[in-house]
């Protein structure tokens, strides 16, 4: 489709190239391209991936160039570019390529994924600065010293080769092969300084890297590793703190390729990149990795499809594994990274739980104290060898849930296993996904019938352990402050999941308090997250050897305990894989909810043309007047589900519905 206007007289259409824009439009029924015609004085400066202006439906709007073409399949006139707003390219083509698959796979539109994908311009950070009076005229810039010819810091000893395939894959991506694979770092790993080996193996080889992290913190790290590593001026972190115009700045020394690697926070997964070679993400599993933009994409998805396109490596690390991470290795797409056991064992603190039958023998109230005895005894012990010891305590502001007030079993939907909740306490359960209620709920563990709810907080816990160690200093890390590192001295630390600072040495203890609030948490990935907060923060002790030990206040009967006591990962993201894939839960398949008022969510469903075999669930309340349903496919209808989503959402906008409609393609969160 083209758009006409009041320029397009100006000299035959035949004569004249035409440039396709995606026009800043915010309409479903409006996701393609628009032909233009290009006028002699703007055909140098209109390229792929600059910016423009353009008349839309009367209006001047912005949009990107996305392509140059010979004639137009219009059979109408055609309006003329407006104005070329920089000759900078920002948009570079394999990101094009990339948004507009992302855009495809999440039932988006490419403008929203551009708005995404390319930060605001700044004009000023695009001009070369004033040259002074009398200042002799600027050299043309030399080109980057070949990265091949570039020496950087060899790999340390006790790094990568702990790893059987670890050698291996540094040398396939310094071939610049494709290689695939999901990492499991061992406990104590200094992975910043792993992921900078790899990139600057990709970067010996000739290519480019993309690197993305969960927060400031673990940018903070990885910079540092980089810069170590890769020596200075061969990288640039991108992170929101730092500013529009200094962010932009760093982004145009990617776009216009004057650094090899690129390194940020999940807004760097659109980051251009000379030669893509490798992309990497690290902790896949953390909340911060989800984008709360439409068409809220996630970063190791966004990141896995880049690999794919470009044909390139990828990376994805962690101290836990995400059922994600596992369908990548059983479906052959990546390989495993991970350590033998005798290695695993010399690096990994000794773990102990308080709830299995010979500490219940010894403490008998082990099963219900907040700070069993064991657990006291072990913080009194590494404060008396002089050593900090952690102590992870749950974050305040989880929704409610509900798990069994005996066994605390968290209580699921008997009809398609949702998550119950409790509006208030004399409410019946009620299944947070399909709506049904249950007022004889049972547990199917033991038959009780009584639920139970409850969090503690990080100041509270403090105060607790303030006066169960007199004397101690007590320290906190959370929401208000986040600690970074601290000294390897006597010293409590209490610390939120995510905000636990890094010890020098390591901590003597790691105490993880209040599981239960993690493990009954409303949310399919309970269970997931749990084991990921948990090895995150065990990984910050000393080895055994060492004096280091966790203490999990749980029954170690349960899986997540008994994966945290043999330090496997691997095998607790194969069985809830496995136990996902019955159920038929993301990522064995795949869900849509579709969120907004009754009558629009009614409207657009009715409209959709729904792949065969889509099983609706719900709808439930969603706040404010609005209600969600969950649509599910097996993955291999995903396409079309998304696409018939994408189209009947283009419908109701065409038609003018009053009341928009919120689509996610695999929420990070399905409550």
């Amino acid at each position: 489709m083209a758009t006409k206007g009041v320029r397009a007289e100006r000299e035959p259409a035949e004569r004249l190239p035409v440039a396709r824009v995606c026009v800043d439009v915010p309409l479903p029924h409006l996701d393609r391209p628009f032909d233009y015609l290009v006028a002699g004085a703007d055909d140098v400066a209109a390229q792929p991936g600059v910016r423009v202006k353009v008349r839309f439906a009367g209006q001047l709007v912005g949009g990107f160039l996305l392509e140059r073409a010979e004639a137009s399949e219009h059979q109408g006139k055609l309006a003329y570019l407006e104005k070329v707003v920089s000759p900078e390219r920002v948009l570079d083509p394999e990101v094009a390529r990339l948004a507009r698959a992302v855009a495809d796979r999440y039932a988006g539109s490419l403008n929203d994924v551009l708005r995404l994908a390319i930060p605001p311009r700044h004009a000023r950070v695009e001009s070369p600065p004033a040259k002074a009076k009398g200042d002799a005229p600027a050299e043309p810039a030399e080109p980057a010293e070949p990265a091949v010819q570039r020496a950087f810091q060899a790999p340390v000893p006790g790094g990568w080769d702990s790893y059987p395939t670890g050698p291996a894959y540094l040398k396939a991506l310094e071939a610049g092969r494709p290689a695939r694979a999901v990492w499991s770092a061992l406990p104590g790993e200094d992975w910043s300084l792993r992921i900078a080996e790899a990139a600057a193996a990709t970067v010996t080889g000739g290519r480019g890297v993309v690197i993305v992290v969960g927060d400031a913190r673990d940018l903070d790290r990885v910079d540092r590793s980089l810069g170590a590593v890769l020596g200075p001026g061969r990288h640039v972190a991108l992170n929101a703190a730092l500013g529009p115009a200094e962010r932009y700045r760093r982004f145009l020394a990617a776009s216009r390729h004057q650094v090899p690697v690129v390194v940020g926070t999940r807004a760097a997964m659109w980051a251009p990149a000379a030669e893509l070679g490798l992309v990497v993400i690290w902790d896949d599993g953390d909340d911060l990795h989800a984008e709360p933009r439409s068409p809220y994409p996630h970063a190791r998805d966004v990141l896995l499809t880049r690999a794919q396109l470009a044909d390139c490596a990828a990376l994805v690390g962690g101290f836990a594994r995400t059922g994600e991470g596992q369908l990548l290795l059983e479906t052959g797409w990546a390989k495993e990274i991970v350590a033998e056991r005798a290695v695993l064992r010399r690096r990994q603190p000794a773990i102990s739980p308080t709830g299995d039958d010979p500490q219940l023998a010894r403490d008998a109230g082990a099963v219900v104290a907040r700070l069993p005895s064991l657990a006291w005894q072990t913080a009194k012990q590494a404060l008396q060898a002089g050593l900090p010891v952690l102590v992870q305590v749950p974050r305040r502001g989880y929704l409610p849930s509900v798990a069994c007030a005996e066994c605390r079993t968290p209580a699921r939907c008997p009809e398609c296993s949702g998550p119950l909740a409790l509006q208030n306490a004399r409410d019946v359960p009620v299944c947070l996904w399909c709506g049904r209620s249950f007022p004889a709920y049972q547990c199917p563990a033991c038959g009780e019938r009584r639920l139970r709810a409850s969090v503690i907080g990080a100041k509270r816990t403090a105060e607790e352990l303030g006066r169960a160690f007199p004397g101690v200093p007590v320290r906190t890390s959370g929401r208000d402050e986040i600690l970074d590192t601290v000294p390897g001295e006597a010293a409590i630390v209490v610390a939120t999941p995510g905000a636990e600072p890094v010890a020098e040495g390591g901590f003597g203890a790691v105490l993880l308090l209040d599981t239960w609030a993690l493990l009954s948490r409303a949310d399919l990935r309970a269970a997931e997250e749990t084991m990921r907060r948990w090895l995150n923060a065990s990984a910050l002790a000393r080895p055994g050897s060492e004096g280091g030990r966790v203490i999990v206040v749980a029954d170690g009967s349960l899986a997540p305990v008994q994966a945290l006591l043999r330090w496997d990962p691997g095998w607790f993201a194969a069985r809830e894989l496995a136990e996902r894939r019955e159920l038929g839960f993301p990522p064995a398949a795949r869900m849509a909810s579709v969120t907004g008022p009754a009558p629009a969510v009614a409207d657009l469903l009715t409209i959709a043309d729904l792949p065969d075999g889509t099983e609706q669930l719900g709808p439930v309340p969603a706040g404010e007047e609005q209600e969600r349903m969950l649509l599910r496919v097996s993955r291999s209808r995903a396409a079309e589900l998304a696409h018939a989503l994408h189209v009947a959402a283009g419908v109701r906008s065409a038609r003018k519905a009053a009341v928009a409609v919120r689509i996610q393609v695999d929420p990070a969160e399905l409550f």
